[in-house]
């Protein structure tokens, strides 16, 4: 049975707090460089009460969410040509590696001028952030398929569409979860960077008026939600999903 590290989780939070508040209370800065936990989460009240930090929140897991789901959509299509069809692997694929290699930031620029400051070139930005970790391991696990599954298969009548929805994409599953919980973190700081440069609402537009009015409460606080909802999805969602595709493969 595994270890319960919860209350080591939880008391390790707590401790950082207690030393931040100690640092604060000590006065080595000053209040407007190294705000004190109770600033910062009076700042993060006060954004929740008149609605701008809910808001902001919605606004950023709304275009992660489209971006995201472009992104798992189109690497699982490409991942699986590039697995299944040599010449699309040897042309694309390797454009694919090169690609992956420029920052989600990198993107922004293209983005505004092909988008504008819309939401529009915050989802590119996210999307392309996230595809190509989602297409690698989606190619990863197809070329992981043990051959002789795939020839049974095809010897029960099992050929296109059919082939890929009920062999390869099932096989290659534990492959794919790797490359979806590395796209949510591209695609994460993919929206937080493009929100920070476009300055349009969200999560990353508050980091950014922070920085605009010198107020280091909202820069930290803010940065502590965007930790917060990354620890939450990926602990929640990604950590469960991949827990039960591992134990169902016996992997664990």
């Amino acid at each position: 049975m595994a270890k319960n590290y919860t209350p080591y989780r939880i008391a390790f939070y707590i401790g950082i707090v207690v030393v931040w508040q100690i640092i604060a209370m000590v006065g080595i800065w000053p209040d407007n460089i190294f705000p004190s936990p109770y600033e910062v989460a009076e700042d993060l009240a006060y954004g929740a009460a008149d609605g701008s930090l809910l808001y902001g929140i919605a606004t950023s897991m709304w275009r992660l969410s489209i971006g995201l789901a472009i992104a798992i959509g189109g690497g699982i299509v490409l991942g699986i040509f590039m697995a299944r069809v040599e010449v699309i692997n040897q042309t694309v694929g390797s454009l694919v590696l090169g690609l992956q290699s420029i920052p989600s930031i990198a993107w922004v620029p293209l983005a505004i001028l092909w988008f504008g400051l819309t939401d529009g070139g915050i989802i590119f930005v996210t999307a392309i952030g996230a595809i190509f970790a989602v297409t690698i391991n989606t190619y990863t696990g197809v070329k992981n398929i043990n051959p002789h599954f795939i020839e049974a298969a095809r010897n029960m009548g099992a050929k296109g569409s059919q082939l890929i929805t009920a062999v390869l994409i099932p096989a290659a599953f534990p492959y794919m979860i790797s490359g979806f919980k590395q796209g949510w973190a591209f695609a994460w700081r993919g929206v937080i960077g493009a929100e920070i440069l476009f300055s349009f609402l969200g999560l990353g537009f508050l980091l950014n008026a922070g920085r605009s009015l010198n107020d280091v409460s909202q820069v930290i606080g803010i940065m502590i939600v965007i930790m917060a909802i990354g620890l939450v999805v990926d602990g929640v969602i990604f950590k469960r999903l991949e827990n039960k595709v591992m134990s169902r493969w016996g992997l664990r």
